[in-house]
């Protein structure tokens, strides 16, 4: 297989913190477009099965298929995956290779964090690649899908067959419908509430940045109701929700515990929470990690759900909108090389978090060289 730069893509592992990852690294499609300028791709065999890709889809594109991870991560310059890699795998990733994935370094990985450093590996993790802006636009896709996907969760839950109070969210000619109280309006938010929206639920946003209630209430033309996330506020908010869907972060550090376990006891029995937080600890003090029951589980009368992976759940339409992300990135990288593209792509630069065995300043010290990246690189011939 010829061409300048080889990608490859694995599958990825069975469970991703208690979940099934069913996502894969790039869809046949974007596989084509890579192919055609030059790129030479291994997938391995399998790898979007589960999203609904077929291995002929791949030859067709141009790709060869492979049987086993270690032989795509072998020869590959690039490796272009969904989680973390597996500790298993890690001897198949050669010295001064590239990986591409969603890496939340700034979670504790020490060793990880040595190996890419010992093996001079580049690694860029997708949450972290952001433009001028400040928007993430890898991270956006997977936020994007995240909020559309709590209307379809939401409904399900409230249904008097899966434990809810029987709320219909639009509901109906006399009857009122369903409140859905959203904390965080981020992008998570502003695509759940835009899609509760079209429902006909009533929407209540909160938020501790006025811009953003200002920007939010000029988006949804006054049809959501906007307020600031005190105290006083989420307590009085949670109490009358139907639907309860935190979404509050903090870059780089634990979720803020929001809801204290008083507020969930004062919910009225069968009302849903939807924690997306939970990846970051959880925004709500009785949100949990329950795998054994699918995410779901009651507590005070008042049904959770605490999936850690939603976007996973969707994954043919995950595994596209991650291509359409990354797609302008690895266009440019196989046209002019990922060091000239890294030169000067300071959204992807920013993404870095090991470069030529050394450390992003800003990750955890592990006893590893740490410098800027992006000085790193202006410095390379």
């Amino acid at each position: 297989m010829s061409g300048h730069t080889i990608l490859g893509i694995p599958k990825e592992g069975e469970v991703v913190r208690g979940i099934e990852e069913h996502r894969v690294g790039l869809s046949p499609a974007g596989v084509r477009d890579l192919v055609e300028l030059g790129a030479g791709v291994f997938v391995a065999s399998g790898a979007g099965g589960a999203a609904g890709f077929r291995n002929g889809e791949y030859r067709s594109a141009g790709a060869q298929v492979v049987y086993s991870n270690e032989e795509v991560i072998r020869r590959a310059d690039i490796v272009i995956q969904i989680g973390r890699p597996a500790e298993a795998e890690w001897p198949f990733y050669n010295p001064g290779s590239t990986l591409f994935s969603f890496l939340i370094l700034n979670l504790p990985a020490p060793r990880l964090m040595r190996m890419l450093v010992e093996k001079k590996m580049t690694s860029i993790g997708y949450e972290a690649v952001r433009l001028d802006d400040g928007t993430r636009p890898i991270l956006r896709v997977s936020s994007e899908i995240a909020g559309k996907m709590a209307v379809q969760i939401a409904g399900r839950l409230l249904e008097t067959t899966s434990g809810g109070k029987g709320v219909l969210l639009g509901g109906t000619p006399g009857i009122p419908p369903a409140d859905v109280v959203i904390l965080g309006g981020g992008t998570v938010g502003y695509f759940a509430a835009r899609t509760f929206l079209g429902t006909g639920a009533s929407v209540y946003i909160l938020d501790n940045d006025l811009e953003r209630l200002r920007e939010l209430d000029e988006l949804f033309q006054g049809r959501v109701v906007t307020a600031v996330s005190n105290q006083a506020n989420i307590e009085k908010h949670v109490a009358f929700a139907d639907v309860l869907l935190t979404c509050a972060l903090v870059s780089g550090k634990p979720a803020p515990v929001l809801v204290s376990e008083k507020m969930v006891e004062q919910m009225y029995p069968g009302s849903v929470i939807i924690d997306f937080s939970i990846d970051q600890g959880g925004c709500v003090e009785t949100s949990r990690l329950d795998t054994s029951e699918n995410f779901l589980f009651n507590q005070h009368g008042v049904v959770h759900f605490c999936a850690p992976n939603i976007p996973a759940m969707v994954a043919r339409t995950s595994s596209y909108g991650l291509t359409n992300a990354l797609l302008p990135y690895l266009r440019q990288i196989v046209s002019d090389g990922l060091a000239e593209t890294l030169k000067f792509d300071r959204s992807l630069c920013r993404g870095l978090y090991t470069f030529d065995g050394y450390l992003a300043g800003s990750l955890p010290e592990v006893g590893l060289p740490q410098m800027d990246l992006e000085q790193r690189i202006s410095e390379m011939d």
